[in-house]
């Protein structure tokens, strides 16, 4: 980005906004979640989502075994699971030691989240730094509505990984 549209772009970037999510998986009985900023519905018909990866991220080198991933949308209550998902690294730390989970049809899912599904991974998208998994709903939970964490919000939580 050594650009000057590159540059700007960085600029323009920083000061949007949009929600943040956890993504979890369990691969061989190994589980492993983090904390997405890059999401988004990106189908209707046939439904489909983009959850965003960093190649950097310890959840990344399972997710590209995964056959599904589950999203859990993380409500501004939840900042407390954003930041353990977020700001610590599966490397050195067993988040779901952590915090309340269950299995569902094999997948690790947070309790605290009401609102959340598993996607099969249909497609891998090598984006630059990070990958997207485009995702086919498989299972859902929508919950009740109430305020989304978002970006600006999570801002602060810095990354249990190397940036």
């Amino acid at each position: 980005m050594d650009t000057q549209a590159g540059k700007d772009f960085a600029r323009l970037a920083a000061t949007l906004d949009y929600p943040v999510y956890v993504v979890t998986t369990c691969v061989q009985g190994e589980l492993t979640g983090c904390l997405i900023g890059l999401g988004i519905q990106c189908s209707i018909h046939p439904p489909r989502f983009l959850a965003c990866l960093s190649k950097k991220n310890h959840t990344f080198a399972l997710a590209q075994r995964a056959t599904a991933l589950a999203v859990h949308v993380v409500e501004e209550r939840n900042r407390t699971l954003a930041e353990l998902f977020g700001g610590t690294t599966g490397d050195t730390v067993d988040k779901f030691s952590r915090t309340r989970w269950q299995d569902v049809d094999g997948m690790p899912i947070l309790q605290d989240c009401a609102r959340w599904f598993i996607g099969a991974v249909v497609q891998r998208l090598d984006l630059g730094d990070h990958v997207g998994h485009l995702l086919e709903p498989l299972k859902v939970a929508p919950g009740n509505t109430s305020a989304q964490l978002t970006y600006q919000q999570a801002r602060n939580i810095h990354p249990g990984h190397d940036p």
